[in-house]
């Protein structure tokens, strides 16, 4: 551990915690110090905490399956063992913005995968390859906060994932509306089929919350840092709907563009598949080589076939045609546990730390 960061994982036994644990296994420049959750799972082992619960096809990581679970309200004793923290709680949004601030103001960095901060000004929502600058507005929340290495930043919702990424080399043909439906897997919602076998074979055309999180939360990535905040940018206008689908991890978009300009589809297939960014340029461990690809065939992207791109931290795109209503349309398809959530997170903070703004206590 010597030449690694120490990392916590806050909500370590659900689903997401879970996907934290096994991406940072064998992370290089991170390795686990500490695991949090519940007064419930407080005490035990984690192996004894999560049995009966372990979601993921890989088995518990030997290194992790005897370390004692703290209870995530102990903020001092939780602090005192990491450098920073990943954040993955299931609690009301009041409770998360309380409990994120707390380990702040305890001086430790916390890598949120929940909303509760989403729309707090001074608290960057970032996908590293379109918005890093961003970053910057951590000096204005160390301010506000009181702190000098303390601070929250958080990812975005994933599943943004599927057609943000898309949007954003494509803004320079000025992107005005966009009309988006995603199709959501269930361990969006942190379940399995065998958790939720009602969902076999059976489609839910209602999410909570997540329309006007896929509506709102794209302009805030797009947006400027002004004055100690991020500005929402005001176009494109999005209009979305969020559908709950029998797959278990992906999430697929169908979007449809009206653009000012008027590129061919040879344009916007070079602007996609040569898009790449801050985590790309520093060759950061959880970057993918390439972030976008555009695939040809009339029946992909498709989640059995294309989800795990690029260990599951790409983003696929293709059908792209023009409309007879709008300009363009497309499929895009993102994995919503790892580039989506824990996958993003963890690119988070190899940013954050590239840029200075993590480092050892």
């Amino acid at each position: 551990m010597a030449n690694k960061l120490r990392a916590g994982i806050i909500g370590a036994t659900g689903m997401v915690g879970q996907r934290f644990i096994t991406l940072l296994a064998e992370h290089p420049m991170f390795e686990i110090s500490v695991l949090a959750a519940s007064s419930r799972s407080a005490g035990k082992t984690y192996e004894e905490a999560v049995s009966g619960k372990w979601k993921m096809n890989a088995e518990i990581p030997e290194k992790v399956k005897n370390m004692k679970v703290y209870d995530a309200s102990d903020v001092q004793t939780v602090s005192s063992l990491c450098d920073f923290t990943f954040c993955a709680v299931d609690m009301k949004k009041e409770k998360i913005r309380a409990l994120e601030e707390a380990y702040a103001k305890a001086e430790t960095p916390v890598v949120s995968n929940n909303s509760a901060h989403r729309g707090t000004k001074d608290v960057p929502m970032v996908i590293p390859e379109i918005n890093p600058e961003h970053i910057a507005v951590i000096d204005a929340q160390r301010a506000r906060l009181g702190t000098t290495r303390g601070f929250i930043a958080v990812k975005p919702n994933c599943s943004i994932q599927s057609y943000v990424p898309l949007l954003t080399p494509l803004r320079k043909f000025g992107i005005r509306e966009v009309v988006v439906t995603t199709y959501q897997a269930i361990s969006g919602a942190g379940k399995t089929f065998k958790d939720w076998p009602e969902m076999i074979g059976n489609i839910i055309p209602y999410i909570g919350g997540e329309e006007e999180k896929s509506e709102r939360e794209p302009l805030r990535i797009l947006g400027r840092l002004e004055d100690g905040v991020i500005v929402p940018a005001k176009e494109p206008v999005i209009t979305c709907q969020c559908v709950r689908v029998p797959v278990l991890n992906g999430h697929t978009a169908a979007v449809f563009l009206k653009m000012r300009k008027h590129p061919s589809k040879e344009e916007l297939i070079d602007r996609l598949v040569h898009f790449s960014g801050y985590p790309q340029e520093h060759h950061l461990p959880s970057a993918p080589k390439q972030f976008i690809q555009y695939l040809e065939e009339d029946n992909r992207p498709q989640v059995a076939l294309d989800v795990n791109y690029e260990q599951g931290m790409g983003v696929s795109i293709g059908r792209l045609r023009e409309d007879t209503v709008y300009d363009w349309k497309f499929i895009g398809l993102a994995h919503n546990t790892l580039r989506g959530a824990a996958g993003g997170a963890v690119l988070c903070a190899e940013t954050l730390v590239s840029l200075g703004y993590i480092a050892r206590k």
